[in-house]
């Protein structure tokens, strides 16, 4: 059944969902910060629109900065600011920032803890027909590797919203990751978000697995779980939005009490939230797991729906990563 401590929509399986991309949550959550924080600044890499910044450098002219195809150089600009009492957003797709700026955020952001909020857009196979060269499928990797870094990946629309407004009231560096495929709103404004805390967004009666995911391939999750509901399978479905710092606490009380574990991301299997799980029940409670996510290779153009499918990202192949564990288990 869906969470209802958590205030998941009700519509969730239902033909009128209401569709957005996380990116629209980033660009009201920039325009709220606008309002409500004259500290906060905006850096474009000659983006705005795709990134959603347009209507903050509307609105407050003198706060935006157009960097231009110029990725580096908009980071080490974003972290003089950081560094100067100002909350920097520097926005671009993933696939450059921080693929091509990735020695720059090191150097400039991290190493001197600058207070940065890196938002890396169009992530994922889900860009779809942009094809493999702007598909960002490593940044989870690259980022949450890097020390002092915080990396946090939306479910919906209204969470991106969320994540963007708490990132400036958290000191230092944030990776924000964000898609631009339209996709289920799944919570809603009373939905509770807060940064390394994950939750649950399902829970069957009797659960036997725990699907653990972040972003918006957690609705073919829940579409999976509704499905195994049907087969006498069930699960917890839980929203890890924060990879660093990963909840560790409540990811291994669940796979303690429920003794198997399935992985589920828009993103390498190598590296990303699947390897932050594995990491920490290594460590605290090992336990049976399978990962659901790119297995070790590129994307290519396509629709969304058909590239999620060929990689066996969606609900079907999630589906039968829960009854390998299951099994395992057993």
């Amino acid at each position: 059944m869906l969470s209802s401590d958590n205030h998941i929509s009700e519509k969730l399986f239902e033909t009128d969902a209401e569709q957005k991309p996380t990116r629209d949550g980033f660009g009201t959550g920039l325009l709220y910060l606008g309002e409500t924080n004259p500290d906060v600044v905006v850096l474009s890499a000659d983006l705005k629109e795709s990134t959603r910044c347009e209507a903050f450098a509307s609105k407050y002219p003198n706060r935006f900065f157009e960097c231009g195809v110029a990725e580096q150089n908009m980071i080490t600009i974003a972290a003089g600011l950081g560094v100067s009492n100002k909350i920097p957003f520097a926005a671009s797709y993933a696939v450059f920032s921080p693929g091509r700026n990735w020695e720059q955020i090191r150097t400039t952001i991290a190493y001197n803890d600058a207070n940065v909020k890196i938002a890396g857009h169009h992530a994922g196979i889900s860009t779809g027909p942009d094809g493999a060269t702007h598909q960002a499928i490593e940044d989870i990797a690259t980022m949450r590797v890097m020390p002092n870094m915080r990396v946090i990946v939306p479910i919906d629309s209204l969470e991106a919203h969320k994540a963007t407004v708490a990132a400036s009231q958290i000191w230092g560096p944030i990776y924000l990751r964000f898609t631009r495929e339209k996709s289920s709103v799944i919570t809603t404004e009373q939905t509770p978000f807060i940064p390394g805390k994950a939750y649950e967004l399902w829970e069957s009666k009797k659960p036997q697995v725990v699907i653990i995911g972040c972003g918006p391939i957690l609705h073919e999750a829940l579409l999976a779980a509704k499905e195994l509901e049907k087969e006498k399978i069930g699960t917890v479905v839980l929203n890890s939005h924060t990879i660093k710092p990963l909840d560790e606490k409540k990811i291994t009380t669940l796979a303690k009490k429920y003794g198997a574990v399935v992985t589920v991301e828009e993103h390498s299997i190598v590296g990303g939230l699947g390897g932050a799980v594995a990491e920490c029940l290594a460590k605290y409670q090992p336990t049976p797991i399978e990962f659901v996510g790119m297995a070790d290779t590129f994307g290519e153009s396509g629709e969304p729906h058909e590239l999620l499918k060929k990689y066996k990202l969606d609900a079907h192949a999630i589906k039968e990563a829960v009854k390998k564990v299951v099994a395992r288990k057993k």
